[in-house]
C-alpha cells in the first residue's frame, strides 16, 4: 500500500511514522500548506512533496490518503480524494459538522473507497478487552457512565497555530479537539446518547472557543453520565473513564484496565485484571505523540479491511456519531438547555 499524507504538521508525522512502522507499506508524497514543514516531512520519509492539492492527489501510484490538517478542511479534502478514486483515512474528527461529515460519507460511497477516521484508542489493547466484555454483557444493564479529561496546553499551544482555538478551522475547542477521542469511547463502548445539557466556558486562554465543558447525559440505554473536557487544568491528568452496570463497574485511567469489580453472581477466572501502573499520560500536557503505535493500529486495521472488502474499526459513519453529539453539547452550551440527538 503506498500513502499520501495530507498535512504536515504533529499529528501527520505521526501518521507518516505509523505508516512507515508497517511492512509493505510505503509513504509516497506530502503535501501541506506550509512548504518547509512539508518538504521536511517529505524528506524524513522518502516521499515527494508537492505545492498543491491537486498535484498531490494526482500522484501515482497511491493508494490512501491520511489527511491531518485543520478540522473543517477535512471533508473537502476527503471528497477530492475519493473523487480520485483514494481511499481516505481522515483525522478525528471527520470534520465539525455533521453535514460536512455526511457530504464526505456520501462520496466515499459514490467512488465506492474505504473511508475511516483516526480514533486509535479504539484499538488499544485494554480498551479492546473491557468493549469484548461489554459485548458479552458482563457488566449487565448500563446504569452510570462518566469521562474525563483534564489537559493541559500552553497559551503557545494555540497563539504559535493558525487555526487552534479558532472557530472556523477547529469548530470548537476543548471537547472537539482534545476531549472527542473520550466521547468517542463512550459511545463506542456505552452506546448511543439520546440527549446532553452542556456548560462551555473560557477560562484560561486568548481563544474563540471553549477551553472548559461539563455535560451531563442521557444515554439511549437509560443510563445517565457525566462528561468533563479541558485544556486548562494544569499541569495535565490522565483521562478517565468510569462505567458501572448492573453487576459492577470498569475503570479506564490512561487507557489501562485499572479496576473491574463484579458482583458473586458474575465474578469468574475470564474476567479477572490486573491493576496497572498509570505510567506518563502522554497527552495530558502535550501535543506531540511520541508512541505511534496506536495509529499504526488504525493504519493496518484499514488497511486489512480495503483487502478484506469489509468496514474499518472507525469507518465514517462511526466517526460522524460523536460529531452529532458534539453539535447537541456545543448548542446545549450556547442556549443553556437540554439538547435531544436525533
Amino acid at each position: 500500500m503506498r500513502i499520501g499524507i495530507l498535512g504536515a504538521g504533529n499529528i501527520s508525522d505521526t501518521h507518516a511514522r505509523a505508516a512507515r512502522a508497517i511492512p509493505g507499506v510505503e509513504v509516497v508524497a506530502v503535501y501541506g500548506q506550509n512548504q518547509h514543514k512539508a518538504s521536511a516531512l517529505a524528506g524524513a520519509h522518502g516521499a515527494r512533496a508537492y505545492d498543491s492539492l491537486d498535484r498531490f492527489l494526482d500522484h501515482r501510484p497511491m493508494d490512501i490518503v491520511a489527511i491531518g490538517t485543520p478540522s473543517a478542511l477535512h471533508a473537502d479534502e476527503g471528497m477530492a480524494a475519493a473523487a480520485r478514486g483514494l481511499h481516505v483515512l481522515v483525522e478525528k474528527p471527520i470534520d465539525v459538522t455533521t453535514a460536512r461529515a455526511d457530504a464526505l460519507i456520501a462520496a466515499a460511497d459514490r467512488a465506492g473507497v474505504t473511508l475511516g477516521v483516526f480514533f486509535q484508542d479504539r484499538l488499544k489493547p485494554d480498551v479492546v478487552t473491557l468493549k469484548g466484555l461489554l459485548d458479552r454483557g458482563v457488566l449487565g444493564t448500563p446504569v452510570l457512565a462518566s469521562g474525563h479529561v483534564k489537559w493541559y496546553r500552553s497559551p503557545e499551544y494555540y497563539s504559535a497555530s493558525r487555526w487552534r482555538g479558532r472557530r472556523a478551522f477547529d469548530g470548537g475547542g476543548a471537547l472537539i479537539n482534545q476531549a472527542i477521542h473520550t466521547l468517542d469511547l463512550l459511545l463506542h463502548l456505552w452506546g448511543p446518547i439520546a440527549s446532553v445539557d452542556a456548560r462551555a466556558a473560557t477560562r484560561r486562554h486568548d481563544i474563540e472557543v471553549e477551553d472548559t465543558l461539563v455535560a451531563t447525559m442521557t444515554f439511549a440505554s437509560g443510563a445517565l453520565g457525566i462528561f468533563e473536557g479541558s485544556t486548562a487544568v494544569y499541569p495535565g491528568y490522565p483521562r478517565r473513564i468510569e462505567l458501572t452496570g448492573s453487576n459492577g463497574t470498569a475503570i479506564l485511567d490512561h487507557d489501562s484496565l485499572v479496576t473491574l469489580d463484579l458482583t458473586a453472581a458474575v465474578r469468574d477466572a475470564s474476567v479477572t485484571v490486573e491493576p496497572k501502573a498509570d505510567g506518563a499520560a502522554q497527552n495530558a500536557a502535550s501535543p506531540t505523540v511520541s508512541d505511534a503505535t496506536p495509529h499504526r493500529r488504525i493504519l493496518e486495521d484499514f488497511i486489512a479491511a480495503i483487502r478484506d472488502g469489509r468496514t474499518p474499526a472507525c469507518d465514517g459513519r462511526e466517526g460522524r456519531r460523536s460529531v452529532a453529539v458534539v453539535e447537541a453539547i456545543y448548542t446545549s452550551a450556547r442556549e443553556g438547555r437540554p439538547v435531544t440527538i436525533e
